[in-house]
């Protein structure tokens, strides 16, 4: 016999098989089936809540503080918080001062070379905390007065990054929030 006749069946069949894979697969992403992956998908906002700023040293050289955000998931799934970027402002009387900016976590770049990033599980919250070093903080009166009082009102103003469990999976979210304590 000849070989040909084995190759040329060989390739028959294997069309065949994909034809029906290719066919039973594009008709099961329709309709139905496409609206609950699209409903999947969908995002829910996260919440941002501040949740503490708290005054740990202030010197004439450098004031320490820490400041902690409470995340709330209300999604049936997982979602990643990627990145937390923040102004922290504080209110002295009439008068508001931008104290810092910072930001917690890293938005991945590139290749994903590492995991800094936060996993907030269904249903669920997690707190994030900063430590924030003021340096020469003794060069503006203003800002003294407001570190050495007893109660100052703190605004926090920023956006955070996210997407579902996976850094694949849906699109990526970007939030702009405002809490104040």
């Amino acid at each position: 016999m000849n070989p040909k006749i084995f190759v040329i069946a060989a390739i028959a069949i294997l069309v065949g098989v994909l034809g029906v894979i290719y066919v039973t697969t594009s008709n099961a992403g329709t309709s139905e089936e496409g609206s609950s992956q699209d409903t999947q998908n969908q995002v829910t906002p996260i919440t941002v809540e501040l949740e503490n700023v708290s005054i740990v040293q202030v010197t004439e050289r450098a004031a320490i503080m820490e400041i902690e955000f409470r995340l709330d998931n209300p999604n049936s799934r997982s979602v990643i918080a990627q990145q937390l970027k923040y102004s922290l402002f504080a209110t002295s009387g009439s008068e508001e001062y931008k104290i810092t900016s910072g930001e917690i976590g890293k938005r991945p770049e590139g290749m994903v070379d590492g995991s800094n990033y936060y996993t907030l599980l269904s249903n669920n919250s997690v707190v994030l905390k900063d430590k924030i070093v003021l340096n020469s903080p003794g060069n503006s009166p203003e800002l003294m007065s407001i570190l050495e009082s007893s109660n100052p009102s703190w605004r926090v103003e920023g956006d955070v990054f996210f997407n579902l469990s996976s850094m694949t999976s849906g699109q990526e979210n970007e939030l702009h929030f405002e809490a104040s304590k």
